[in-house]
């Protein structure tokens, strides 16, 4: 499946190459960071551990999920639920993204509480990362087995950061895991999903977080069937700072009464 979702993605870096042979492509400006890495980590979150809600419409293993919520309507709800984040899929032909979800999201906010946004997509190549630093985005994901070594993946950390933004770095494994230390990863997200057969282990993702231990200064992420305040509470007990939430979320159509009623829980 990574393969396919890398194809998918050719069409549209071609586009930007040619936007930025013409000079059209937006520009970046240098800053400061953005507030994600921040955001996951203030304990003043409601519920076991912070929770970054996504918005997700579609994805490979459900099909649709849910398509009658707005980016925008979504995104006020889970400011007034207590989201610590907002992860918006981007990428259109598998999860029904847009780029412009962003923006929408962005400017639904409360103006008094705002959600730090990170852009979920197959990002792999530096005009990826030009395009979201010109975006509201706040962070972005990196895949350690989208790209082609530690060197890599490290420049491209450094070019998203210089641009305020915080790199989210997305491992399945100990030999992810690795690679992305040897990157300078400072957040580690721990996809539970197999890419292979699209299932969903929370265990090994529990696992993994006990072997390789989370390092002084590391933010880790788990992601992939965090479903009920339970798992939560075993991702925290594991070493996790925050969880990514999206499905569990949006399969209802009320993306902002799900996130209150997980918070709540006393399970």
């Amino acid at each position: 499946m990574l393969e396919k979702f890398r194809q998918a993605k050719m069409a549209e870096i071609a586009h930007l190459r040619q936007a930025a042979s013409q000079g059209s492509l937006a520009s970046p400006k240098p800053g400061p960071s953005r507030g994600f890495a921040s955001a996951i980590t203030r304990k003043s979150h409601p519920g076991p551990l912070p929770v970054i809600a996504e918005y997700k419409r579609a994805s490979p293993s459900r099909g649709i999920i849910c398509k009658s919520v707005p980016v925008d309507m979504a995104a006020l709800q889970y400011a007034q639920a207590g989201a610590a984040a907002m992860s918006i899929l981007t990428e259109e032909q598998w999860f029904g993204g847009q780029f412009a979800y962003m923006a929408q999201a962005s400017a639904a906010f409360p103006a008094d509480s705002p959600l730090p946004i990170l852009r979920k997509d197959f990002i792999f190549d530096p005009l990826q990362i030009w395009q979201t630093a010109a975006s509201p985005a706040g962070a972005l994901l990196l895949i350690v087995r989208l790209v082609p070594g530690a060197s890599f993946l490290r420049s491209l950390i450094g070019q998203a950061e210089s641009s305020g933004l915080d790199c989210v770095v997305e491992v399945f494994d100990m030999a992810d895991l690795q690679i992305a230390r040897e990157a300078g990863a400072k957040i580690i997200q721990v996809n539970a999903r197999d890419l292979d057969t699209l299932k969903v282990s929370r265990q090994a993702c529990l696992e993994l977080a006990r072997n390789g231990r989370p390092q002084a200064g590391e933010i880790w992420i788990a992601a992939s069937g965090m479903e009920e305040a339970i798992h939560l509470r075993m991702a925290a007990d594991a070493g996790f700072n925050a969880a990514l939430v999206g499905t569990a979320l949006m399969a209802e159509g009320k993306p902002g009464a799900s996130l209150s009623k997980l918070l709540e829980s006393r399970n």
